[in-house]
This record gives structure tokens, C-alpha cells and sequence, in this order.
């Protein structure tokens, strides 16, 4: 029976993985993207937006809820007939290797010796021990079962490939259940069955379907126990409360975004022998477990605008990945060639290898001379001298007046580089809280020191109109722009407001100039 149960997972394995429809699914995460970033995390995310963390904040990730169904049966001291059991589970990501999931399952189990058994343990089967001597166990065992486990991924940290499309895990956890165990050992007319027309020295399958055809599997009497029964509502208050470990192993196919197909097996271990209703004797030192093996569906849960896939479909290793091929955060550090008058040009290259430290020089590394008067502009103090006030004196001079049109213009302060960090609200407040204060008090240093920079101010008005949105975005802008003038004196005039689509919860900063 168990060859045929592993065949058939063996086989449905096989055909989740050569369905074509597995290889067209991508994930996507981009660390930078601060929708999917809770506002608890996003001090982290900004700092690591900033370069003044190496690590990126964790984003928010969708639960997953599942439902399952399958082969169930008991390993004991009787020959388990097929059973079934199903049920539903919800699972959420610790992290990128562990997650936790609470489950519950209910199951049937079935039971029927082929071979003579002593009658170690009396009671529903004394009659039928009495009338021949002997005893064939035959059982049904209803289960409710509540556990929880933690799940270890094997498969999503990738170094040559890219999202996982397969994902195999191991899991452990704990579990509590309550089993009614019912045999069958009367017949119909309720007298004790008369096993003198079976033939036990034939073959395994004609034991067993003759037995089949004697039991009318009406399992009409309590199986004896060793202890611990508790009426909770069911068939002649029969029921057992155990607590059971729980391993096991399993795999999971995406097929979409929202939906993955996985087959699980688990052992659940109550550390009880009299699940099948019998038991050895009392130098059997094993005990009775469940077999699960089942079919999964499973689907995620959350909003996708604000929430990636659960951890476990991400490789963290991706955004590294992109930014070798395709740098958007990191530093690329500046390539060390020999320039020994550190002009910029390399000795390889200039034609002029000692000018002096501070000096402007062209592409071939000679002093420049803008106006062509034969003064270097580092000595000409006069960088711009007409033709028609030529020649000059040894300080690059003319010998007419400098026309205003060739003044010499300081060079724009440029606001573009300047990078602003992003504003996060909890709910449907409108108050900056402390955390934000600090990163606000930054942003403000920031722009005392670049008095002609200026700031758009960006909120997000919710996506499809949603009600309510512009105006709550619009007093969250007004709540930053508030701070930033009231608290820390910075000019009004400064900023530029701006509300777009989008389901965020944050104010983004960025320079308008």
C-alpha cells in the first residue's frame, strides 16, 4: 500500500513539473521602492536609500492560505486501510528561509487485521476472543488535529538563477488532536464474529477480502485506551486529547503570482499506542503515528500595490544581482591610474605632467588658457581679456577697460544631486510623529545649506479615486510643508505641492530645481 502511495506521488510530482506554465512567472522586488516598506521600517529604508545602511528594510509580504486533502492512514500494530483527511492552514514569512503556519486537519482512518492476534487488551474484543480464541482488529479512527509549524525553505536563495519557480521545504511544529477510536468486533445480530470459515493460511489478499466481506463495518463499540479520554461531543464520549510532534517534508509549484499547487508528506507522532484500537503488549515498545500525504492549494493574500509575494517566492539575492548588471544604488569607486600632478590626466596621456595641484587643464592635460592671451587662466587674473586689449601684462591683464559682458559669472549651484528621504504616516493620520521629526530635521540642514534649491512635495491621492484620498494626501503635504516652515524656519516659497495616484501611505521629497 505504501509503494503504491509514494508511485502516486512520484507521478504527480512529475506532472506539476513539466507543466509548461511554471517557467512564465517573475517575481518582482525592488528594494527601492517604498510603497511596499512598512512605516516602522522606514527609517531603515532610508538610510539604505542614502548610503548610510548597507542592508535593505524588509518589505511588507502577502499570508498564504491554503487547503489541503489527501491519503491519510495509521501506522500501528494493525494493517492500515486506505483513509483520507483535509483541511486549511494559514502561513506567513519570518523571512526569506523560515515561516510559521497554523493548520488544522481532519481525517478518517481504517483498519482490518489479516492475521490472528492475541487479545491484549480486552474489553469490546473479549467476546470475540472468547468465542475463537483469537482476535482480527478492525478500526476507524475520526481525527480533528490543530498544529502549528515552523517551515524551513531550501530552494529560494539562488546563485544562478533568478526568482525560484520550485520551492522544497522541511518543516517541525507541534500539535494538538482528539481522536475517536470505534472497532468493529460484533456483527450485525451483535454476537461476536465466527472466524472458524476463514482460512488464515492462505494468501494475504484472499485473508483479507474474505474478512472484508464477514465485518459489516458498523464499528459499533469504544476501542480500549490507555487513559486520558475527555467527553467532548462526539460518538460515546470515546474521544482521546494528545499532544503529538509533527515532521515533514513537501514542495510547492508556482503557477501565478497568487496561486501555487504543492504535495506535502507529514508524520504526526501523539506518542500513543492504541490509535488503531490495539496494542502489542506491554513489552511493544512502539508507537502508533499518522501518515499524511496531500495535494495542496495555496493562494496569497494582500494587497499587491503595497505587498511583494511571501518571502519565501523572493530571492534576496536578485536586487544584488541587478544592481552588477544595472547600477541604480551603489557607488562605483573611481579608477586608480598614475596622474602625478593630479590633474585629472593621466601621465600615459599628458603633455603637460607638471602643472600645478588645483589648476584647470584640458583634455591632454595643459594648463588652459581661455582667452588665448598666453597666460594660464590659474595665473591670468584677468580670464577673459579681448583681443583688441591684447598683449597683456605677466597677470594675464589688458590694456583696456573689462567690458561687463566678460565679467567673470559664478558658477549655479546645482540642486538635482540632492537626495531627500521619504515621509511615512500610519493609518489615516495626518501628524508627522517623532520618528519622521528626525528625518525631517535633516532634510531641512540639508536645505540651509542649498538656499536656492528648491522642493516638490509629493503625496499620493489613493488608486481609482479613492474616496477621501486627495484630501487626506493633501493635509499630509500640508503637515510636512507646516513642520518644515514652523519648526525649522525654512522659507514657504520654497515649496512646490503635488498630489498623484498611487496607494502609499508616504510624502515623498525631491528637489524641483
Amino acid at each position: 500500500m505504501a509503494s503504491k502511495k509514494y508511485l502516486l506521488l512520484a507521478g504527480a510530482m512529475t506532472l506539476l513539473a513539466a507543466s509548461p506554465g511554471f517557467a512564465q512567472v517573475k517575481p518582482s522586488y525592488d528594494a527601492l521602492d517604498s510603497s511596499k516598506v512598512s512605516a516602522k521600517n522606514m527609517a531603515q529604508f532610508n538610510s539604505f536609500r542614502n548610503h548610510q545602511s548597507d542592508y535593505p528594510a524588509k518589505p511588507r509580504n502577502m499570508w498564504e492560505l491554503g487547503f489541503h486533502g489527501g491519503y491519510h492512514f495509521i501506522k500501528g500494530d494493525v494493517a492500515a486501510l486506505p483513509g483520507f483527511g483535509g483541511g486549511l492552514s494559514l502561513r506567513k514569512a519570518l523571512g526569506h528561509t523560515f515561516s510559521i503556519r497554523g493548520e488544522y486537519t481532519g481525517s478518517f482512518d481504517y483498519g482490518l487485521d489479516y492475521q490472528k492476534k492475541v487479545n491484549t487488551v480486552g474489553g469490546a474484543y473479549n467476546a470475540t476472543a472468547n468465542r475463537n480464541g483469537f482476535i482480527v482488529p478492525a478500526y476507524k479512527t475520526a481525527t480533528h488535529q490543530l498544529s502549528l509549524d515552523v517551515i524551513a525553505s531550501l530552494s529560494n536563495i539562488l546563485f544562478y538563477k533568478s526568482q525560484p519557480k520550485v520551492n522544497w521545504y522541511v518543516l517541525a511544529g507541534y500539535g494538538i488532536m482528539m481522536a475517536d477510536v470505534d472497532v468493529d468486533a460484533l456483527d450485525a445480530s451483535g454476537a461476536a464474529y465466527n472466524y472458524s470459515g476463514i482460512n488464515f493460511g492462505g494468501k494475504k489478499k484472499d485473508i483479507r477480502d474474505a474478512l472484508k466481506n464477514l465485518h459489516d463495518k458498523k464499528y459499533e463499540q469504544n476501542a480500549p485506551a490507555q487513559g486520558n479520554r475527555v467527553q467532548i461531543g462526539r460518538k460515546d464520549d470515546n474521544q482521546l486529547l494528545r499532544h503529538a510532534l509533527e515532521v515533514g517534508t513537501g514542495v510547492a509549484f508556482k503557477v501565478s503570482k497568487r496561486f501555487n499547487i504543492g504535495i506535502e508528506e507529514k508524520l504526526t507522532l501523539p506518542f500513543d499506542d492504541y490509535l488503531d484500537g490495539y496494542t502489542a503488549g506491554a513489552y511493544d515498545g512502539s508507537k502508533d503515528f499518522f501518515s499524511y500525504t496531500s495535494v495542496r492549494l495555496n493562494f496569497n493574500l494582500g494587497n499587491p500595490n503595497k505587498r511583494v509575494e511571501p518571502l519565501w517566492w523572493v530571492n534576496p539575492l536578485d536586487f544584488a544581482y541587478n544592481e552588477l548588471t544595472s547600477p541604480r544604488r551603489m557607488k562605483l569607486p573611481q579608477p586608480v591610474l598614475p596622474d602625478a600632478d593630479g590633474d585629472g590626466v593621466t601621465d600615459q596621456f599628458d603633455r603637460e605632467p607638471n602643472t600645478p595641484a588645483g589648476a584647470p587643464v584640458d583634455s591632454h592635460g595643459v594648463a588652459k588658457d581661455t582667452d588665448g592671451d598666453g597666460v594660464p587662466d590659474y595665473k591670468d587674473k584677468q580670464l577673459i581679456t579681448p583681443t583688441y586689449c591684447q598683449p597683456v601684462d605677466a597677470d594675464g591683464v589688458g590694456k583696456c577697460p573689462d567690458p561687463e559682458c566678460c565679467k567673470n559669472i559664478a558658477p549655479q549651484v546645482t540642486c538635482a544631486s540632492l537626495v531627500l528621504p521619504s515621509v511615512s504616516f500610519k493609518g489615516s493620520s495626518t501628524k508627522v510623529s517623532s520618528d519622521m521629526e528626525a528625518v525631517l530635521g535633516s532634510v531641512a540642514n540639508t536645505l540651509r545649506q542649498n538656499p536656492s534649491c528648491n522642493v516638490l512635495v509629493t503625496g499620493h491621492a489613493g488608486a481609482k479615486g479613492k474616496k477621501g484620498g486627495v484630501d487626506l494626501s493633501s493635509r499630509r503635504v500640508d503637515a510636512v510643508i507646516d513642520y518644515l516652515a514652523d519648526k525649522q524656519g525654512i522659507d514657504r516659497g520654497r515649496f512646490i505641492k503635488q498630489n498623484t495616484p498611487g496607494e502609499s501611505s508616504t510624502v515623498d521629497l525631491a528637489p524641483a530645481n
